[in-house]
């Protein structure tokens, strides 16, 4: 349904590539799953009933899964497009630039935009970390094609450019014992991140307070995969009617990224479990040093909170040890990263949505963050990210 050499409406020219300065690995960037990306990949009998992309009778293209429907919103693929042809709308994939489903496409985009390494998120068709296919109302059509999902990964986006692309996968969130064999299939051929719900009872779930995802967290730190929480991976905010809800709702992701922050701490999961890494996605981090300080104070002023492990570990001490923090640019807050732990802060870039840097994230990172020492700059914009995920440098790094 690709019609070859198109040249899509509202797209615009090809920008010429970047002066790099910096070595940049952007840990939250997001594809646009390939209408061809199942074929082949699911049991025979299955085979009919795999995501398909249909046409609805405005010329939309639509992903189609077990009787419901999922738009292409423009607004996940603004990349390379004229603003004033972006719009809720359903977007075509001729009308899309290449490299939000391309991974050739994709690699010559980073190269423009001078990045060595992404990290990318599902888009529509999961829901951002697979619960669309969890929820299928035949439990192995939908563990069939959550496999199928990171078959595709691995195959198609990760392998053919592995220094290249960091494989994040899905996993299985209606078993969580089936989940956790999900993450070391995956693990054992190389994937570096899963993909989880930040707030997992808003979606029909059990919450992270209950003993239910412990297979799953156990089996992240068994296998050092880190747990990846997308802000929108458990819906949007709580937005009254009649306000602007994209507007209103991208405004609020630092809340969200704080609430599933709180939560993800206080259920004492890293504590149980304390090898786990989790990165916060498209939060920012204009919030993380707020966090930390009321932390310290309900514990040393009100004593609302108790500390862990019978108080050997504080709460803040569990925050600054096992979750790490992204940022587009954070000007007015990037001075709390040393509050923060300038180890565990990295740089996105968020191809292709309405929030990306892209093609100039160089340039913003050199306005915004020009000015901090460099030994900062290289921990944010790669050296923490090739840390965390084990991901192999380039012979020279920048700056």
């Amino acid at each position: 349904m690709v019609q070859e050499g198109s040249a899509g409406v509202g797209l615009l020219p090809d920008p010429e590539p970047r002066v790099v300065k910096y070595t940049v690995i952007s840990v939250d960037d997001h594809l646009v799953e390939p209408p061809d990306m199942f074929e082949g990949r699911l049991p025979d009998r299955f085979a009919d009933l795999a995501p398909r992309i249909v046409e609805n009778e405005h010329g939309h293209q639509l992903w189609e899964f077990d009787g419901q429907r999922y738009t292409q919103v423009g607004m996940n693929a603004v990349a390379g497009r004229r603003p004033e042809s972006v719009t809720l709308e359903p977007t075509r994939f001729e009308d899309m630039r290449r490299g939000c489903w391309d991974i050739h496409e994709r690699i010559r985009d980073m190269d423009i935009n001078g990045v060595w390494a992404s990290l990318n998120f599902p888009s529509q068709i999961t829901g951002f970390c697979g619960r669309v296919f969890s929820g299928a109302t035949d439990p192995e059509l939908g563990v069939a094609v959550t496999r199928a999902w990171n078959d595709w990964l691995y195959e198609g986006w990760w392998q053919p450019y592995p220094d290249r692309i960091i494989p994040c996968g899905i996993t299985i969130l209606s078993d969580p014992e089936l989940g956790a064999d999900e993450i070391r299939r995956n693990a054992a051929r190389g994937f570096r991140s899963v993909t989880l719900p930040e707030r997992p009872h808003r979606i029909g779930l059990p919450s992270i307070f209950t003993s239910y995802w412990d297979p799953i967290v156990a089996a992240c730190e068994e296998t050092d995969t880190v747990i990846s929480l997308h802000v929108g991976s458990s819906g949007m905010g709580d937005l009254p009617m009649d306000s602007p809800m994209v507007a209103l709702g991208a405004t609020l992701f630092g809340q969200l990224s704080l609430t599933a922050c709180a939560e993800w701490l206080w259920s004492g999961l890293p504590v149980r479990f304390p090898g786990v890494k989790v990165a916060m996605s498209e939060g920012g981090i204009g919030w993380v040093a707020m966090l930390l300080d009321r932390l310290d104070n309900i514990v040393d002023r009100s004593g609302y909170g108790n500390q862990f492990a019978g108080g050997s570990l504080r709460p803040a001490d569990v925050l600054q040890r096992n979750f790490w923090f992204c940022t587009i640019d954070d000007p007015s807050t990037i001075s709390t990263r040393d509050r923060i732990g300038v180890d565990h802060v990295m740089v996105e870039v968020d191809y292709p949505h309405g929030d990306s840097t892209w093609p100039d994230t160089q340039q913003v990172i050199d306005r915004e963050w020009g000015h901090l020492p460099v030994a900062d700059l290289r921990k944010m914009t790669h050296e923490n990210a090739a840390r965390l995920y084990r991901w192999p440098l380039p012979e020279v790094c920048l700056p």
